[in-house]
């Protein structure tokens, strides 16, 4: 049987014929969200100054175990603020996997920086902690202004690692290396709310991390991100500077640093609020879908079904597979038999270092990165297509609101 079939026939196992389009991600709204909505809205706060704001940082805060979070209009925007909290400098370079979706070194770019792309591992698909010593050994030379990069005489400020689709990095090894090199570690993890790495969920092991809660996460807030850390100084700092650097006053606008106007909204925050209420049920039900997916996938030759590593419990934001090296010539066939047949899938991104903006930045050989790109495919991975979910009645189809290829 042709791949591409047999992949056909496995995924229409697992969550049945596609009647109509499968999007490949959308949110699964309760009816506390339009509850809370609609609260702020009969109330009139709308804006970032809107109590649901507070409570959503708060349950954040403490669904991750962090000390801080606060919510930021866009996940780009609360990485950006990383770096400039974690003291990245226009002119400096920050490593980042090649491997990502372009916000990773949009947010550096912003802050004046420059991404250095290094390669990931072919089993997380994540920076590779060996990618990662052997440049630094390469490239860094001590100076006065910190680790420099030999080749560029450029200051190396920080690091950042990015989880890939959910599934934590490998980060006790990155964060060694980082610590070796006197480097802060910034995580990346736009995908991975609701994802621990030897209990311990992400976002939680460098000194700052930022999350997405776009259209397409496992919690969508429509459009935002938050900025979670340990540090109450720096998460203190954050606010204020996402909030434009006001200082508080009854009416009086006095600003004491450039600031962003960053803030999430509040009906935005009320969406969230209700998301983050059932949280450890949509993980669940994902972790279910991964495991459907699993079991049909294992009697397909020529693909590796994405798993979780083993010392990590994974959201599993997009299921995908892993084509093998004498079957990636297929994947083109594959996607377009997929889509054809009604389940919306897509490769992963193209690699950073292929877009134009990205060609000319340092980095260091990507092999990984390239051949994961060439052989990756990601299918529908919404929470209501598990089988848990089926009959809740809580989704947005119940809600009235309309579904929305994203």
């Amino acid at each position: 049987m042709k791949l591409e079939i047999a992949l056909q026939r496995a995924v229409n196992a697992v969550i049945g014929p596609a009647t109509e389009k499968i999007l490949l991600h959308r949110p699964y709204l309760p009816s506390k969200a339009w509850e809370y909505v609609k609260d702020s809205m009969d109330t009139g706060w709308v804006s970032s100054a809107g109590g649901y704001v507070s409570k959503f940082e708060e349950e954040l805060a403490r669904f991750t175990g962090c000390r801080r979070a606060v919510a930021t209009v866009t996940g780009t925007a609360a990485l950006e603020v990383c770096f400039h909290l974690a003291g990245v400098c226009a002119g400096d370079e920050v490593i980042c996997p090649a491997l990502t979706f372009v916000a990773t070194p949009n947010a550096i770019s912003r802050v004046g920086a420059i991404p250095h792309f290094v390669d990931v591992s072919l089993d997380r698909l994540s920076l590779s902690p060996g990618a990662l010593e052997d440049r630094l050994d390469q490239i860094v030379v001590p100076s006065a202004q910190g680790p420099t990069n030999r080749e560029t005489g450029r200051r190396i400020a920080a690091v950042c690692l990015m989880h890939c689709l959910g599934h934590p990095g490998d980060i006790c090894a990155i964060a060694a290396i980082c610590e070796r090199f006197d480097l802060p570690l910034i995580e990346d993890a736009a995908e991975s709310l609701g994802s621990t790495y030897q209990g311990k969920h992400t976002g939680r092991f460098g000194l700052l991390a930022a999350m997405s809660f776009n259209g397409n996460k496992i919690l969508s807030t429509g459009g935002g991100g938050a900025i979670l850390t340990d540090n109450e100084e720096l998460g203190s700092l954050a606010k204020h500077l996402t909030t434009t650097a006001k200082t508080p006053h009854a009416w009086d606008f006095h600003h004491d640093a450039v600031g962003w106007n960053y803030r999430m909204p509040s009906i935005n925050a009320a969406l969230g609020l209700a998301q983050l209420e059932i949280l450890p049920m949509l993980v669940a039900a994902k972790r279910q879908l991964a495991d459907s997916y699993r079991q049909a996938f294992c009697g397909v030759d020529g693909i590796q079904f994405i798993e979780e590593p083993a010392d990590s419990r994974s959201n599993y934001w997009l299921n995908g597979f892993l084509l093998d090296a004498s079957r990636e010539s297929l994947r083109d066939v594959i996607l377009k038999t997929l889509n054809d047949a009604g389940y919306q899938c897509r490769p992963l991104w193209k690699a950073m270092h292929k877009l134009p903006m990205y060609q000319s930045c340092p980095s260091g050989p990507l092999p990984c990165t390239e051949s994961a790109c060439r052989r990756t495919i990601n299918i529908p991975s919404s929470a209501d297509l598990a089988d848990s979910m089926a009959g809740t009645g809580a989704d947005q189809i119940a809600l009235g609101l309309p579904k929305v290829e994203l």
